[in-house]
């Protein structure tokens, strides 16, 4: 029974602990790139509000989906007042349409969701409609996997939207995300390495306008009697020196009074240094490309894909603007049939995008001079509802 006691007194050796994983631990000598976080405020701060390209490819899109006319119609007619578009029209005191729909386009692009709110009023009905900031939202799923609440939180309270029912405050819209079965994927994170490297190569231009926009060089040190080095208090005082005089916006181009042998020896920029500025360009390309907007309106050198400007700006609203605006609005107008209980859809209107101009011009002449179409079949092809009867009024 004490066997073990006798074993240990006969100088066996002692018990070795390790971890099982230990071996499998690999060490590297070389650093690991820096990237920043991957969450909604870090992105938004690094490629938005600290990155100019990022910043106006935002407000591009944003601004142009918001200031697309919109138009209201069913399967029967078009009409030129309606409660739906009222609502869109003052959706709270504090925003109009186009202040509302440019908060919930940055909302898209930056975070890949956008969340409205509809407060009701006595009789259910939505009076004030209002965007959700992305980052204080987190989905509830239910046993099924499907949203059943939204948890709105700010400065440490909570507040719960039940969307189980059937016509629920919050209208959630996401980017298609294909690892995610919650939340929208956006722009701004496929972008965000790209980002990275744009702010790094901001700040090395920085750093080089802070030491006068000058390379690096060297001082040679010619020391008297055969000294091959400085002695401590002559390095501290040449640091200090140079630091106090010599280095900064303000100390460009004053004059170096080298003593003691000193000499210097500038050096030129090395080929990678060269490759700075291209490289901040093609960063610039990637972010831009990222959120579908021309490089050549974002005033990107090097970019010839369109012939001119005013092919890049219809490709601007026909690839991006375009169907952005027109899956917003589907999404909204449906949402608020479920208050409504009518069958009525808000879009863009297509025939007064300035930009589109020409493109529609060339359709209604194409359309009305095909002959062999009804004035029905016109009306439908033109994206137009029926005629209205007579006696009835839009």
């Amino acid at each position: 029974m004490f066997d073990f006691l006798k074993r240990a007194e006969a100088g066996a050796p002692a018990e070795r602990k390790a971890s099982a994983t230990g071996p499998l631990v690999a060490y590297a000598g070389m650093g690991r790139v820096a990237w920043s976080p991957r969450d909604t405020v870090t992105l938004t701060k690094a490629g938005f509000a600290g990155n100019p390209v990022g910043f106006r490819a935002v407000k591009l899109i944003a601004e142009a989906a918001a200031a697309l006319p919109l138009v209201c119609q069913d399967a029967g007619m078009r009409y030129e007042r309606h409660p739906v578009m009222a609502l869109i029209g003052a959706p709270n005191p504090a925003q109009g349409r186009a202040e509302l729909f440019e908060a919930l386009y940055g909302q898209l692009l930056l975070s890949g969701d956008g969340y409205v709110e509809a407060v009701p009023g006595a009789d259910g009905l939505p009076i004030e409609l209002h965007v959700l900031r992305s980052d204080r939202m987190r989905l509830v799923p239910g046993a099924d996997g499907w949203p059943v609440a939204y948890d709105y939180t700010v400065a440490g309270r909570k507040l719960r939207f039940d969307v189980s029912v059937e016509a629920p405050p919050v209208c959630h819209i996401r980017s298609f995300h294909p690892q995610d079965d919650h939340y929208g994927l956006s722009p701004l994170q496929a972008a965000a390495m790209a980002v990275d490297v744009h702010n790094a190569a901001s700040r090395w231009s920085k750093a080089l306008l802070d030491n006068a926009a000058r390379p690096s060089g060297a001082f040679v040190y010619h020391g008297g009697d055969g000294q091959g080095g400085m002695s401590p208090e002559q390095y501290a005082r040449l640091q200090s020196e140079m630091e106090s005089h010599h280095q900064g916006a303000r100390n460009a181009g004053r004059p170096m009074l080298l003593e003691g042998g000193l000499d210097w020896k500038p050096m030129g920029f090395s080929p990678s240094d060269m490759e700075f500025q291209k490289t901040k360009e093609a960063a610039a390309r990637e972010i831009a490309v990222a959120f579908g907007v021309p490089p050549m309106l974002l005033g990107i050198p090097g970019e010839a894909t369109f012939a001119n400007y005013q092919e890049a700006h219809r490709a601007f609203y026909r690839l991006t603007v375009l169907p952005l605006a027109t899956r917003v609005t589907a999404q909204v107008s449906a949402w608020l049939q479920r208050f409504t209980g009518e069958d009525v859809s808000v879009a863009p209107d297509l025939d007064q995008v300035p930009a589109l101009a020409a493109e529609r011009d060339a359709q209604w002449k194409r359309v009305s001079e095909a002959a062999f179409l009804s004035d029905a079949e016109k009306r439908a092809m033109l994206g137009l509802p029926p005629l209205v009867a007579e006696g009835a009024h839009a």
